[in-house]
């Protein structure tokens, strides 16, 4: 009976693609289905791969020893266990991650598994449960949907972990932070984020990943561990599709 269903579904999928063949995300350019990105968009990713900090996953652009931190991880280590990213963020990646979070492109997620299970390998396969960063209701209500929960269920179908998309809630409203340097960062997240009552039971014990678009300087995703482990989680990772690297 699954067979056959599945050979329904295809069919289906088929039939959609000779009408609207499958495109790329980023580009409009035809490719081989839905979900895909043209090959020339593919080819200008930059993709971060070690050596790395081994706390922030910040990337080195010399051989270091293994476990070695970056200098600001030196100097404070994150709260977090250990963080990483698919993609660094720049000009290449940009118009792809800001059409996926602003222009409507959810069909994008899917495509971004691949690239973030190879980045954050080592995490998910000890983690426990999946949380997105939340967005604060007003901003979910005028943008419709939560980019960072879409990746997460995207993740957690691929992989069987399971993910509470409204485990953390976005408390207070904060402004954009596009401009702000770190430490306006930090004191725009601050209080910003809470456990939801209702999962908090979930969360105490657990190994958690938290997922998020982008990496700037992890003031957000910093206060959002702060909240988790204060909630009783066992660890927490982070796994983003972007970060921001500094020279």
């Amino acid at each position: 009976m699954q067979r056959v269903l599945s050979h329904i579904l295809s069919i289906g999928q088929h039939g959609i693609d000779a009408v609207l063949p499958p495109r790329c995300v980023v580009s409009g350019a035809e490719v081989d289905r839905q979900g895909v990105i043209a090959p020339d968009i593919w080819a200008s990713l930059n993709f971060i791969a070690e050596p790395q900090c081994a706390a922030c996953g910040g990337p080195f652009e010399f051989e270091i020893e293994a476990g070695g931190l970056c200098a600001p991880c030196l100097v404070e280590r994150p709260v977090y266990e250990t963080a990483r990213a698919a993609l660094k963020y720049d000009d290449y990646s940009r118009g792809l991650i800001l059409g996926f979070k602003h222009g409507d492109r959810t069909q994008a997620a899917p495509a971004f598994v691949p690239w973030m299970k190879a980045a954050g390998h080592k995490m998910l396969a000890q983690a426990e449960c999946l949380i997105p960063v939340p967005l604060h209701r007003g901003r979910l209500l005028a943008r419709r949907y939560n980019q960072s929960a879409l990746i997460a269920q995207a993740l957690s179908k691929n992989t069987g972990i399971p993910t509470f998309v409204d485990a953390l809630e976005r408390v207070r409203a904060t402004p954009p932070q596009g401009h702000m340097n770190i430490k306006d960062r930090r004191r725009n997240a601050r209080k910003a984020f809470a456990v939801n009552p209702k999962r908090a039971g979930l969360i105490a014990g657990k190994t958690i990943v938290l997922i998020d678009d982008v990496y700037t300087t992890g003031a957000t995703v910093q206060e959002c561990t702060r909240i988790l482990l204060k909630s009783g989680a066992q660890a927490v990772h982070v796994l983003t599709l972007a970060r921001v690297v500094k020279s």
